[in-house]
């Protein structure tokens, strides 16, 4: 097979060959020299006067200021092929072959990480969809999860290794990853089969082995996965306390046990923990201090919700915080714990468990957000306009569902509702830790309400 030119010269220069070949061409040139200047010809003077002359003659067939532009074409186009190319190779060594365009980096940084502090609050499926639709508009997330769940591949790695319940973080590192990476996916696997491997989730495991790296630290375990799979914001455990939920019937009788509580088939009157006062998180009350909004849920209201406010710390930092706080309220009701609650009902059960801890005057919440859109009539949240004016709250009504997603949100069309109220009703900025709203203060006579509260009643 004939060879082309290119291909020839190419391998001339294949590694082991271009540092023999670049000592054969100068020795040649030195052989050159040497014999030029035996014959007393100063061939640095020869080389000089022949540049110039071939200089001299190219100049005189065009304009000078053709000469111009031609040269300074070229040399600008050699010059940013030259950076490019360098810019692609050191990056190329530090990157991974997957990794993103660059115009997708620069959004990242110069739109999302400009984005509102926002602060999630809950647990379970719920929460992750959230931030899947919320990663879209800002990197400022901070996702804060319960820590009772006692079933499943995270109950028996709490029972077994004694480590706080993996799954609910691994869920929301994975809904704040790059979606693109096989990484993602890999944390999202479940073993199938194998002894002891079997219902396991990969991410779960990992998470587990990082915590007993970090000497048990799962906050430095939670970033350690949060840097792995390249996800935005931060992923925080409410209480560093392993937690064991304890549910009171309205008939009087108790159960405890978060995978058991939902299978009773009764009302839950009241949910308590063990500890009773476990200690938050001090970087969860730190965002939640920080945040422009704090939205609660969507998630099991008595398993992923409610847990989280059994923190006194928690609580304290959501009432003491000048963000906005919103409870987005679940499309369905579950069977076993919220059947035939209506959206009045939701609330309750939340100002009910917060105000059962002492904590500092503020408001729990300023509004809630309902679905409007296509639902799946047999197990509707059912929409008590009264009940919940009287509990102070503004409603917000929007289309949540999709025709794929009638039993739950669509995470794009709950991202965009929630962050478009944070918009319409004033974001606020931060200066040195401190909160700062951007529209200006101003009390009513009538009504302790600020302009942007007022603002949020209309929305």
């Amino acid at each position: 097979m004939k060879r082309s030119f290119l291909y020839r010269i190419r391998s001339f220069l294949l590694p082991g060959l271009k540092r023999y070949i670049l000592v054969i061409l100068m020795s040649i040139a030195a052989i050159v020299f040497g014999v030029l200047w035996l014959l007393d010809k100063h061939p640095v003077l020869r080389i000089q006067k022949f540049m110039h002359e071939v200089l001299s003659d190219t100049a005189a067939v065009l304009p000078s200021k053709v000469n111009g532009i031609i040269f300074l074409s070229l040399g600008s186009i050699g010059l940013l092929f030259s950076v490019v190319r360098v810019t692609q190779r050191v990056l190329g060594a530090y990157l991974p072959d997957d990794r993103e365009a660059i115009p997708d980096v620069l959004y990242r940084r110069r739109y999302l990480e400009r984005g509102p502090k926002i602060v999630v609050v809950g647990g379970g499926t719920g929460l992750s969809n959230l931030l899947n639709g919320l990663k879209r508009y800002s990197n400022n997330l901070t996702a804060i999860v319960t820590v009772g769940d006692d079933g499943g591949s995270s109950g028996r790695l709490r029972q077994e290794l004694g480590v706080l319940p993996p799954g609910d973080i691994r869920n929301c590192i994975t809904a704040l990853a790059d979606q693109d990476k096989i990484v993602t996916e890999l944390f999202r696997y479940r073993f199938e089969s194998g002894e002891g491997l079997e219902g396991h989730s990969f991410g779960n495991l990992f998470i587990t082995a990082l915590c007993a790296v970090t000497g048990g630290d799962i906050i430095k375990a939670t970033r350690t996965a949060s840097h792995v799979l390249n996800s935005c914001g931060q992923v925080l455990p409410s209480t560093l306390s392993s937690l064991t939920l304890t549910a009171e019937f309205v008939d009087g009788t108790k159960v405890t046990g978060e995978s058991v509580l939902t299978t009773v088939g009764k009302r839950i009157k009241t949910i308590t923990c063990e500890p009773a006062l476990p200690e938050a998180v001090q970087e969860a009350v730190e965002a939640i201090l920080d945040a422009e909004l704090i939205v609660l849920g969507p998630g099991s209201l008595y398993t992923s919700i409610i847990p989280n406010l059994l923190v006194p710390g928690i609580v304290s930092a959501i009432r003491a915080a000048e963000g906005r706080k919103l409870y987005v309220c679940n499309v369905s009701t579950q069977a076993g714990e919220t059947t035939g609650y209506s959206v009045g009902d939701h609330v309750e059960a939340l100002l009910a468990h917060a105000g059962s801890v002492k904590t500092n005057e503020g408001r729990l919440l300023h509004a809630v957000l309902v679905n409007e859109g296509k639902t799946d009539q047999t197990a509707v949240v059912r929409f008590d306009p009264e009940k919940v004016k009287e509990q102070g709250l503004t409603v917000i009504k929007r289309p949540l569902t999709s025709d794929t997603t009638v039993a739950h949100h669509d995470s794009t069309k709950l991202a965009r509702a929630i962050v478009m109220w944070l918009y319409r009703t004033g974001r606020m900025k931060t200066s040195k830790g401190k909160v700062v709203r951007k529209i200006e203060p101003k009390k009513f006579e009538n009504k302790n309400l600020t302009v942007a509260e007022r603002a949020a009643e209309k929305v």
